[in-house]
């Protein structure tokens, strides 16, 4: 590009952003809401780490939080004119850290009502996922400030995510193993909703690359 096709771009886009200027602070959302996605999955780790588990309400809690952050987000996308990224970005990104959460609150609940003790496959991917989360969640903090690290975090929590397949999978082949037909059946639920939990936190984490490469 031309130096000064450079700068007439940016004129254009100031000029744009002064007649039709952004409404709402869309990135100081995301980054409240991914704050929130992460208590979630650290209360997560908390919880199983008690014993014997209680019922998870602040889980619960948690869920209707960000519930309300996303469906406040959604009614200002559509209120707004202007964004400072892609408005479908947005709200994607928004959807899948609510999955996140979703997820994690699923896998509490129903270990609670099926009696599903943590053991060391469930601990583990747990572990992965909040480690991963909180590299997403550190991600969309810094996603117009520091594209490189961004990009860092990125690559860690992609990491992490491996780390969850990987136990799954292993974990899975433990569990066709066992003699208790029932025990298994019961665990591969919450081993299933864990791995579900980190293709949502890899959906996060692939729109979050992709906003950040918009913003550059």
């Amino acid at each position: 590009m031309k130096k000064e096709d450079y700068h007439a771009g940016k004129q254009k886009k100031g000029l744009f952003h002064f007649i039709f200027p952004v409404e709402y602070d869309f990135e100081a959302m995301l980054i409240a809401q991914a704050e929130k996605t992460l208590e979630c999955v650290n209360t997560l780790m908390e919880w199983l780490q008690r014993t014997p588990l209680e019922e998870p309400r602040l889980l619960q809690q948690l869920e209707s939080n960000v519930d309300a952050m996303r469906y406040e987000m959604e009614e200002r996308l559509l209120a707004s004119f202007s964004t400072p990224f892609d408005r479908q970005d947005i709200y994607s990104l928004s959807r899948q850290m609510d999955y996140i959460v979703n997820y994690s609150y699923e896998i509490a609940r129903e270990m609670h009502a099926f009696k599903v003790q943590p053991d060391d496959a469930i601990c583990s991917m747990t572990q992965a996922l909040l480690q991963g989360t909180r590299c997403m969640a550190a991600g969309v903090k810094v996603m117009s400030k520091d594209k490189k690290r961004v990009e860092d975090l990125i690559r860690s929590a992609r990491s992490s995510m491996h780390t969850i397949d990987d136990l799954y999978i292993h974990s899975m082949a433990d569990l066709f193993q066992s003699d208790n037909a029932m025990d298994a059946i019961r665990k591969r639920e919450v081993y299933h909703h864990l791995r579900d939990a980190g293709r949502a936190l890899r959906a996060t984490v692939d729109l979050l690359h992709h906003a950040v490469v918009g913003l550059s």
